[in-house]
């Protein structure tokens, strides 16, 4: 049997780790010592928004705090923050044996090249999650949103990524992973807009003005790909160069045409309002911050997405939380040099 190791266990690597769990796998667990206790005492619960769930009891969960719960894995799913793999690269290459094949399911474009950097020879694949996960309680984990798994294809892992079909979670592997990134990376530039609004992200993208902050962000995005000659990977029913004119109609319009695009749960909200809750630096430099280094390779600017990041920065500063309102966030985007 395939030993999977889930290197990172948060709200996606305790749902993605409990799915596989749940449905026969061997699966073990590297994460803080806080969740480790919380999973000991009440197991892992998972559930979807189309209202299937799962429960796991302490007793079938194997858990540890360092990578060496990782030895002997045959594959490692990397699901910490973008900022702590270059540790987590690191502490896996003292453990992981040379055959080990590892996916990195994080946000943002760089994580796979880093691990592949620091993991030697190792077989290491880019991956995608396109969906939301949310926390319901201690140990509880559910999906908030659509969508398929994406796995980079090649590598020679098709035999150990198997256990994906066994747990009813669909995989994609396209050969061409880098326009896929940019494409997940455009619709997460909502993230930080959410995180600022302070609300679910059904009732953030009901309103117009949020709707415009986010269009601002990709369309800035959209033009620096076009420069770049990367053209995004097609991850919903409309072309990602239609979705800002898409956020710009009235919201009766928007939200009949949104329910025909992708399911979300009322309580999804997005993984960067989740941090700033809990007092965490976000992911906000490997999200927006992505659009401002292209933009520095082509030698221009990215003032929106530049100055979404400043905000984030700002508000993982405060003591208190703050929320912005839409004409608020759209006013401050408005007043950028060129806009």
């Amino acid at each position: 049997m395939t030993r999977i190791c889930i290197y990172g266990a948060g709200l996606i690597g305790c749902y993605i780790g409990g799915r596989l769990l749940a449905t026969g796998s061997d699966v073990r667990f590297v994460g803080r010592p806080a969740m480790g206790e919380v999973l000991a005492r009440e197991g892992l619960s998972i559930s979807h928004y189309d209202g299937r769930d799962w429960h796991v009891p302490p007793a079938s969960i194997v858990f540890g705090s360092d990578a060496a719960m990782a030895s002997g894995a045959d594959l490692v799913l990397v699901t910490v923050k973008s900022g702590g793999t270059a540790v987590a690269a690191r502490d896996l290459a003292e453990v992981l044996p040379p055959a080990a094949a590892i996916v990195s399911f994080q946000n943002g474009l760089g994580n796979g090249a880093l691990l592949r950097d620091l993991l030697d020879d190792r077989t290491v694949l880019d991956g995608m999650v396109p969906f939301n996960v949310v926390s319901k309680g201690p140990g509880r984990f559910h999906q908030a949103s659509e969508g398929n798994l994406y796995v980079q294809a090649g590598g020679d892992a098709d035999k150990r990524l198997a256990i994906f079909d066994r747990a009813r979670l669909a995989l994609t592997r396209p050969v061409d992973m880098r326009s896929v990134q940019w494409a997940k990376l455009l619709l997460n530039l909502n993230n930080a807009v959410n995180a600022l609004a302070n609300l679910p992200l059904k009732q953030e993208l009901s309103q117009r003005g949020y709707r415009r902050c986010l269009a601002k962000a990709q369309r800035e995005a959209l033009s620096l790909l076009g420069k770049a000659g990367i053209a995004p990977a097609r991850l919903t029913p409309l072309p990602a160069r239609w979705i800002p004119a898409l956020l710009e109609l009235p919201n009766f319009v928007f939200s009949v045409l949104a329910r025909r695009m992708l399911a979300i749960d009322p309580s999804a909200r997005s993984s960067m309002a989740e941090d700033l809750a809990a007092g965490r630096p976000t992911e906000i430099d490997w999200i927006n911050g992505e659009v401002v280094r292209l933009a520095a390779s082509l030698r221009r600017a990215a003032p929106v997405n530049a100055r979404l990041c400043e905000l984030v920065h700002d508000a993982e500063a405060q003591s208190l939380r703050t929320s912005w309102t839409a004409d608020q966030l759209l006013g401050a985007l408005r007043r950028l040099p060129g806009k």
